[in-house]
């Protein structure tokens, strides 16, 4: 038996010739990477990779036995330095890039982009699909067939799919779970092409053009108009579309509503923001206009002498024209907006009234 203890340094095996790095492939270098990551618990989502590198990954993978220390280090350091070197990654494919651009560009470009994209971005479609609402699934399943529903069902976590089968009716759930126990003959890719089916559906769901409904939309215009503008309209509106018409009138805020949803503590925040002489045009000009209501209102909740001082200025005040006068109402109006929209005050919403 050999004692290489007994010769001398220079010549014991570890030394008399050190070992060199093995010249490798790209491919086998990243099998490499891949296998040391794996072997340290990292998470890597192969799944992104297309079919055809994961197949060669694997292969490659397959036909590796034992890489000595060496070479491992070699690879590790060339690696370090290839990553180290990336000033900026981007993401791979058009679904990558959307999906970094999420609130950055408008629904509409990013559904018309997916929809150009054509069959597979990058990824796993069942994540997306099983990122989805309960709702959501329930609609999917619904106008599914049966068989495509039992491959969702399957492709979903277990505790989704059991609230899924409790959103749907008796005779519906029966059907799908007995397909499932049909789906041992389905195909990886036939899964993989009804995912795409499925998310690519996603993407043509009509998008609204409009952030907020028609009535909002209008409530807001009228709201900036004048008094006879907005009755014209609104009186047209009765005449045409009556639930329209009360919708609208529902997002509607006037010098007339400031009784019925202003609260009386906040009277005196509003006038501290209207300009004194605005002020005065609108309380002078509000009985002959048809608001004598929100006028007293708005005294009422003063405090008295500001009230006494109003009074006096009002009774001095010569007579507005009524352009002036709505003009003067809508900037009282503009200021307990302003108010709302800062969160400053809370308008009081109006109740439902019940026809007889």
């Amino acid at each position: 038996m050999n004692d290489f203890t007994s010769l001398p340094t220079a010549h014991r095996p570890s030394e008399i010739s050190r070992i060199v790095p093995a010249t490798l492939s790209k491919s086998a270098k990243a099998a490499i990477v891949v296998r040391l990551l794996i072997n340290e618990g990292a998470d890597i989502a192969l799944e992104e990779l297309s079919p055809e590198l994961q197949a060669q990954l694997t292969q490659q993978m397959g036909a590796m036995r034992v890489v000595d220390r060496v070479t491992l280090a070699a690879v590790i350091e060339e690696f370090t330095e290839a990553v180290e070197s990336i000033g900026l990654a981007f993401p791979g494919g058009i679904a990558g890039a959307i999906d970094a651009l999420d609130g950055k560009i408008s629904r509409e470009t990013a559904a018309r982009l997916r929809k150009e994209a054509g069959v597979r971005a990058s990824g796993d479609p069942w994540e997306r699909l099983r990122a989805l609402p309960a709702e959501d699934l329930q609609k999917i399943v619904e106008k599914e067939s049966t068989e495509v529903a039992a491959v969702m069902l399957s492709k979903l976590e277990v505790s989704v799919a059991a609230g899924l089968l409790g959103r749907l009716s008796g005779p519906e759930a029966r059907r799908i779970t007995y397909a499932v126990s049909l789906t041992s003959d389905v195909t990886p890719e036939a899964v993989d092409r009804i995912g795409l089916s499925l998310a690519a559906q996603l993407d043509v769901q009509k998008i609204p053009a409009f952030a907020s409904g028609a009535a909002e939309r209008l409530g807001a215009i009228l709201n900036s108009s004048s008094t006879p503008t907005r009755d014209d309209v609104l009186s047209g509106l009765d005449e045409s579309d009556q639930a329209l018409a009360s919708a609208v009138r529902k997002t509607i805020f006037t010098f007339a509503n400031i009784p019925a949803r202003i609260s009386p503590r906040d009277i005196p925040r509003v006038l501290r923001v209207v300009e004194p002489a605005m002020l005065l045009t609108a309380m002078a000009g509000a009985e002959t206009a048809g608001f004598a209501d929100p006028r007293d209102y708005i005294l009422e909740n003063m405090s008295g002498r500001m009230a006494d001082q109003m009074r006096e200025d009002i009774a001095e005040a010569p007579k507005a024209k009524p352009a002036d006068v709505d003009e003067a109402m809508s900037a009282v109006v503009a200021a307990i907006r302003e108010l709302e929209q800062s969160g400053e005050l809370v308008l009081i919403e109006e109740e439902e009234t019940e026809e007889a």
